[in-house]
């Protein structure tokens, strides 16, 4: 994407004030949406985004800036800007550079923008009338197709030399059902790291009809009551509270900082022993899966919490210097126009020995809450907030009626530490996780688990 000795050039400019390392970051990224709304198509675009981000290490701080104009003199003359901050004066260096041979995690059978606009909008228009169909309860249903190919180039002062294509794709339906003045949501998007191919593997109808399904469901339901109260969580994006709580907690950006609810509990007891936690950016295919991170340091598999015993830091390359530790991998950003910094992948709590049944057979009283919705978090107490998108009441072993309008309140830690039961039915669900750098594509993921007690927002009423 750029020549070797533009790169050279660049860096040792970004080093004219006395830096210790530099690094170079290339993006050209191409993007497609589709959105059907009401059986029409309310947005059909596609976009291209090319940059170049420069970054600026002097020990432990960072300067970083970024360009939309990738000649050779205007980068120069941005790496030579950003140095400005820096008070030293540097040296010319011989740069050798390495290329890298990858492993690729991600393979691609059929091109996102190699296939026909008529099959995209075929598939909108196949989960609208399944959706739609499904239920005269349901009033509006809308359907959105996101495609997105990036191409990466990553060199630094180190001697690396690497370059990636990421391809994604993501459909998702939203419906909503209308009684009696009131309506209720139902959403459904599942993605994942492929090409086309990616619509042999699911059904579109499907996704239309669980996003209706949960509208439905919770439209005829009552209020939550409110209390503390044991709490099972389903599988797949269940998942999104052990990455909201308790994994931007374990993230480095926060620990090498002291504001970690985590930070220096290293090898100490954190969670039930039920418990083991691992972000994977390998896992063939997934939503969150990369080859390299945004550092071009190779993904791996990360075990966070192995057993309840804290074992791992998500580990960036700045931070790392910080604590003294080496990256592991987990350095993400949206675009050039963002620093990176330490992020999730595939982040999961691991499979139990119980299954789900059993977890709902042995609970004489609890909120089983199916499918969560958005929340918030403190990274540095752990403390949350989250919304029950479909909820259940299970009594004496079983689920007996649906509940809506349920909000999880705790605190992380606290929760890990409760967990009493862990299913063997892990999935994953996907989303994607907004922080200093940008929005990214995570997946998430837990088998089904129960905790033992937690502060459960409700209200109760009629139907």
């Amino acid at each position: 994407m750029l020549s070797k000795i533009t790169v050279e050039n660049v860096l040792n400019a970004a080093l004219c004030r006395g830096g210790d390392f530099a690094e170079i970051y290339v993006e050209d990224k191409l993007v497609g949406n589709i959105k059907l709304v009401g059986g029409n198509i309310e947005n059909n675009m596609t976009g291209r985004d090319y940059g170049v981000g420069i970054r600026i290490f002097d020990k432990l701080n960072a300067i970083y800036a970024y360009t939309n104009d990738s000649s050779e003199e205007n980068l120069i003359k941005v790496a030579k800007s950003a140095a400005q901050a820096l008070e030293g004066k540097g040296t010319a260096r011989v740069l050798n550079f390495i290329k890298s041979d990858l492993t690729n995690y991600n393979p691609i059978v059929k091109g996102l923008f190699d296939t026909a606009k008529k099959e995209k909008v075929d598939l909108l228009k196949r989960a609208y009338r399944a959706a739609k169909d499904y239920d005269p309860v349901i009033s509006q249903v809308s359907a959105t197709y996101l495609e997105e190919e990036q191409k990466i180039f990553i060199a630094n002062t180190d001697g690396l030399w690497v370059d990636d294509k990421r391809v994604r794709t993501r459909f998702s339906v939203s419906s909503i059902a209308n009684r009696n003045g009131e309506m209720q949501e139902g959403y459904y998007a599942p993605g994942a790291s492929m090409g086309f191919e990616f619509y042999d593997n699911i059904n579109v109808e499907e996704v239309g009809k669980e996003a209706s399904r949960i509208a439905k469901e919770m439209i005829f339901s009552e209020y939550a009551p409110s209390g503390t109260m044991p709490v099972i969580i389903d599988n797949e994006f269940g998942g999104v509270l052990f990455h909201e709580a308790c994994g931007h907690a374990l993230e480095a950006a926060f620990v090498s900082k002291g504001t970690s609810a985590f930070t220096g509990k290293m090898g100490q007891l954190v969670a039930s022993p039920l418990v083991t936690a691992i972000d994977d950016g390998t896992i063939p295919n997934a939503w969150g899966t990369t080859n390299i991170d945004d550092e071009g340091t190779p993904t791996r598999r990360n075990i966070l919490i192995e057993n309840g015993i804290l074992k791992s830091y998500l580990v960036d390359k700045l931070n790392g210097r910080r604590m003294n530790t080496a990256s592991t991998g987990s350095s993400r950003r949206q675009s050039y126009k963002f620093a990176p910094t330490s992020r999730m992948n595939n982040t999961f709590i691991d499979s139990g020995s119980m299954t789900k049944e059993e977890i709902i057979s042995t609970t004489e009283k609890a909120l089983y809450a199916k499918k969560l919705g958005g929340g918030s978090v403190n990274p540095a107490t752990g403390d949350f907030n989250f919304a029950v998108m479909e909820g259940y009441l299970v009594e004496n072993g079983k689920i007996v009626k649906p509940l809506r309008g349920a909000t999880l309140i705790g605190n992380g830690i606290e929760v890990l530490g409760l967990i009493d039961a862990v299913g063997n039915n892990l999935s994953h669900g996907q989303g994607m996780c907004g922080a200093s750098s940008g929005s990214i594509p995570a997946n998430v993921g837990q088998p089904t688990l129960r905790v033992s007690k937690l502060t459960v927002g409700g209200r109760k009423g009629d139907e």
